[in-house]
């Protein structure tokens, strides 16, 4: 197997620059021709057809056979947009979306269907007014000296430096929580950086798969993904990382790399999941549809698409949610005490 680091992957989560294009010849632009284009750039480039086939029963020909009958020429463009986002919602994907330039489908089950199992108000009892943040990172001391810090999004850009500070002013703490709940990915780059603190040698984390054909099972071996140890600062005590439904693509990546070390203890409700790095398309319309186009696998070669289990099962009470206090926090801070 080939051996990468995470910075090969980085341009895979921009779609624009992976922009594939409808054959205008092939399809004309019409409600049947766009819905054509749509099913095809699927059927060929879409990357879980056969893991979710097992999950529920997913055939994407069955799914042309329930919507093409809805298709005629006769459709103005908010019919059209409405039956192509219904047949993508059949996918069950959070990278699945399909953009016009007045509206955007997407599938959100994978979280809303959830409890929040995250509350802002409790959050800012346990930050208060005078925590620090440096780049996205918000972070303080917690009163058992227990190190707390909340990544909203890995769209925030941090840089070694901030890392480097963050690091230092928690270093004397027992143990430290890293909280990404509602964390609904962003950038690999950054996600890569912060997990790298907390590696201390090369690390496999994990496996990818690209698509080699236009048939549902074409792709290349599994490709070896590794974490490579920060020169900088790194830390060595024990770590929680809190999650809910709604830690997400780039988040969900997080959560596989640092799930590996044994320091860790993930604390909290499954993540949400988007194991597929997404690629993107365009339709004779001019639509743009983004896709699941490279499946991601963890350390043991399972997928991830659906989301990775908690180590320590926590979820938000009514009964401590009524006094003040976060459940997961609270069981994070148990844990790292003992």
């Amino acid at each position: 197997m080939k051996r990468y680091t995470l910075l090969y992957i980085l341009s895979l989560v921009v779609p624009s620059l992976f922009m594939a294009c409808v054959d205008d010849e092939e399809y004309a632009d019409s409600p049947e021709g766009n819905f054509e284009a749509l099913w095809h750039i699927i059927d060929e480039h879409y990357c879980y057809f056969s893991y979710k086939n097992q999950q529920y029963g997913l055939d994407w020909d069955d799914v042309y056979s329930k919507y093409k009958p809805r298709v005629s020429s006769n459709l103005n463009r908010d019919q059209l947009f409405e039956i192509c986002a219904d047949m993508l919602a059949e996918l069950r994907d959070g990278h699945v979306n399909l953009s016009s330039s007045y509206d955007m489908a997407r599938y959100w089950s994978w979280h809303e269907d959830f409890p929040a199992n995250f509350s802002d108000t409790l959050q800012r009892r346990y930050l208060g007014t005078d925590y620090k943040i440096a780049a996205g990172l918000k972070y303080r001391i917690l009163d058992d000296n227990i190190g707390y810090i909340y990544y909203s999004s890995f769209n925030n850009g941090i840089g070694e430096g901030n890392l480097d500070e963050v690091i230092m002013e928690l270093m004397l703490c027992r143990g430290l929580i890293i909280d990404i709940r509602n964390n609904g990915g962003g950038y690999l780059n950054y996600a890569e950086r912060f997990a790298s603190r907390f590696f201390h040698s090369p690390t496999l984390v994990g496996y990818l798969q690209h698509k080699t054909g236009k048939g549902h099972n074409d792709f290349s071996a599994k490709e070896e993904q590794w974490i490579e140890p920060s020169a900088n600062l790194r830390w060595h005590k024990p770590v929680c990382i809190l999650t809910n439904r709604s830690v997400y693509s780039a988040a969900n990546e997080f959560v596989k790399y640092m799930s590996v070390l044994p320091n860790v203890t993930i604390v909290g409700d499954k993540t949400g999941g988007g194991g597929g790095m997404p690629m993107s398309s365009q339709l004779p319309n001019g639509w743009i549809v983004r896709y699941s186009a490279v499946p991601s696998y963890d350390s043991q070669g399972r997928d991830i698409e659906f989301g990775i289990d908690p180590d320590l099962p926590a979820a938000i009470t009514d009964a401590d949610f009524s006094r003040g206090f976060d459940t997961i926090i609270e069981a994070a801070r148990t844990y790292l005490n003992k």
